[in-house]
């Protein structure tokens, strides 16, 4: 929790006057039994209505001033714990994006949504509580106790005892059900993931019938969440009666106590009363403490799961731009910055020579040529994926040429899209190295790789808003001209000007409202706006019948000829008339050459072109 205390930084006024007007509230509130007792003593027992008056005003004036206080205390609370939340929010969102996708795969998406929107509501409600009673509370029980020594010492010794009594059982229940909580939020987990799995897929769970056991699986983690709340919650509900018969029995000694007091002629009847008022704001008191000890209890579990998002360091280090203009890795040593495991500082950089003119970033002699010519090159590259037993690829070697159209093929699960996932680095890979128009992609910035990199994941996601929006991520300053382009590249013109708004048409979450191929084809124009340099389509047209497949591939074929154009499928009518095609297999290069060379000379190639009917 102390780490995402920063966040407060903002708010230090607010953190100071919340607790302060408590405690001034609290201090009037302590003063209202001795008004009690001057009620009963010196009005009521000597029937001065005047005093029981001019008293009653002074209960009301006190009963006001201690409702401002209030009042200033929740605005002050509520605009510190929302405005830390917001930041937090904010915080931990914009760690998440720096995260690589080694990370979030690891992470799992259900958890990272738990943590953005239920722990982050937990921890501000406990910062919310913390400051309205954390001071407010602990004051009054100990601010009655020495108001009870005031009024007798002898019957303020039945409030020492009682307070360490309670003190013992609330912070007993605390200790327990801390850990307690933490499993609730990790079977929340649970929970959510299910449902996020279940709904993502549930036209999948109906086409092969499996509804009763995705219920049954269901029923099953969230009985076990009910079994965990209702242990922790019936340890926490415990606080309550046990609190009032420790109070109870303290209010009878004392009464007993008063009473014997009285007779002695040691106190009056109002002091009796007073202790007696003391006594049950200790007991309401030390409720909403245990209360506020629950919210903490629970608020820290967050915390400390939020924390343990942010601990989670990228594996990943960008190059950022210094003053002078160069670039130098994030928190990294050259050697851990480059990720290989060479011995020398040159080898560390990803370069295999020894002079300096090699030292521009090329494997090879001719490497002013190969820096002009080559668009990406692949130097022995391997991946393997976090906890994975074996490689997803294979000592990938390969070289490409600026302007080339490259179709990328293989059998399910081969490493086709893991290899084009190296190029704008989403991962990085485990050896070898991965180059960029002659640099290693580890040596660029984020932003200044990403620029030079239009992608189409595989599945087409949009967002909601509208196709303008949509369009415009992948250049935030295009023109209607540059999209109207893009859109007739990515053959989509023709059904956006058929919808009424045109460019300003709506668009639901995740394109709801558009057939697949739609939503295909827009993410294919958003990624041409930008005119990248390198246009990877990682099956992107798969939802696309053959005519409109083939009209793309010809209009990607007037793109400029620096556009380096990288196309994965499964269907070798859309990568054949590429002028280099890779074949891939359990994660090795099965093939290489022109779609003639590979029928001539490939089996996997010649087993994928014959089976699907060419």
């Amino acid at each position: 929790m102390k780490k995402l205390l920063i966040y407060l930084k903002d708010y230090k006024k607010e953190t100071v006057c919340a607790p302060l007007f408590k405690m001034l509230e609290a201090m009037f509130e302590l003063f209202v039994p001795f008004v009690m007792a001057d009620i009963i003593d010196s009005g009521i027992r000597q029937s001065n209505a005047g005093f029981v008056l001019r008293s009653g005003l002074l209960l009301v004036v006190l009963g006001l001033v201690g409702l401002f206080c209030s009042i200033t205390a929740q605005y002050f609370a509520a605009k510190a714990a929302v405005g830390f939340s917001t930041k937090l929010k904010h915080a931990l969102f914009d760690h998440i994006q720096s995260l690589s996708f080694t990370e979030i795969d690891t992470l799992g998406t259900s958890t990272l949504i738990t943590r953005m929107t239920s722990d982050v509501n937990q921890v501000q409600n406990g910062v919310n509580m913390v400051l309205r009673l954390f001071l407010r509370s602990p004051f009054i029980v100990f601010g009655a106790m020495i108001m009870a020594f005031f009024i007798d010492a002898r019957a303020a010794l039945i409030f020492v005892v009682t307070i360490p009594v309670l003190a013992i059982v609330v912070f007993g229940i605390m200790m327990i059900t801390m850990p307690m909580y933490k499993k609730v939020q990790a079977g929340l987990d649970a929970v959510l993931g299910a449902t996020r799995e279940n709904l993502t897929g549930a036209r999948v769970i109906r086409a092969f019938h499996k509804e009763e056991e995705e219920i049954e699986g269901f029923e099953e983690k969230t009985e076990t969440l009910a079994n965990m709340q209702l242990l922790v919650g019936r340890i926490s509900a415990l606080t309550n009666p046990v609190t009032y018969i420790i109070i109870n029995a303290a209010t009878v000694i004392l009464l007993y106590t008063g009473a014997v007091r009285v007779d002695e002629a040691m106190i009056s009847q109002g002091q009796v009363v007073a202790l007696v008022n003391y006594m049950s704001q200790i007991l309401v008191e030390l409720i909403k403490l245990a209360n506020l000890i629950i919210t903490i209890t629970k608020a820290l579990a967050c915390a400390n799961r939020i924390e343990a998002v942010f601990e989670v360091q990228s594996s990943m280090e960008w190059e950022t731009l210094t003053a002078d203009g160069r670039t130098e890795a994030g928190s990294l040593n050259a050697e851990e910055a480059a990720g290989l495991n060479r011995a020398d500082a040159g080898e560390a950089a990803g370069l295999d020579r020894a002079d300096a003119g090699e030292a521009a970033g090329l494997g090879r002699a001719d490497a002013g040529m190969d820096g002009q010519d080559l668009a990406v090159e692949f130097d022995h590259v391997h991946l393997t994926y976090a906890g994975a037993g074996a490689e997803s690829l294979d000592n990938i070697s390969m070289k490409i040429k600026r302007g080339e159209t490259v179709g990328i093929i293989g059998g399910t699960g081969c490493g086709k899209s893991s290899l084009v996932h190296l190029i704008p680095r989403f991962y990085d890979a485990t050896k070898g190295v991965v180059r960029v128009n002659g640099r290693d992609v580890r040596s660029y910035g984020m932003e200044e790789l990403r620029e030079k990199i239009g992608m189409v994941l595989q599945k087409a996601v949009l967002f909601s808003g509208t196709i303008r929006d949509n369009l415009l991520w992948g250049k935030g300053d295009a023109t209607d001209e540059e999209i109207w382009e893009a859109l007739r590249l990515a053959q989509a013109k023709e059904f956006v000007e058929a919808k009424e708004g045109g460019l300003d048409a709506p668009v639901a979450q995740e394109g709801r409202n558009l057939s697949g191929g739609q939503r295909q084809r827009l993410t294919i124009a958003r990624a041409l706006v930008a005119k990248p340099e390198i246009l990877i389509l990682d099956d992107s047209a798969s939802a696309l019948d053959y005519a409109t497949d083939a009209a793309l591939r010809k209009a990607l074929k007037e793109l400029s000829g620096e556009t380096t154009v990288f196309i994965v499928s499964q269907r070798a009518s859309s990568i054949m008339h590429a002028d280099q095609i890779i074949v891939l297999e359990d994660g090795e290069i099965a093939g290489c050459g022109t779609h003639e060379e590979l029928l001539a000379d490939c089996e996997v190639y010649q087993e994928i072109y014959y089976s699907q009917g060419n």
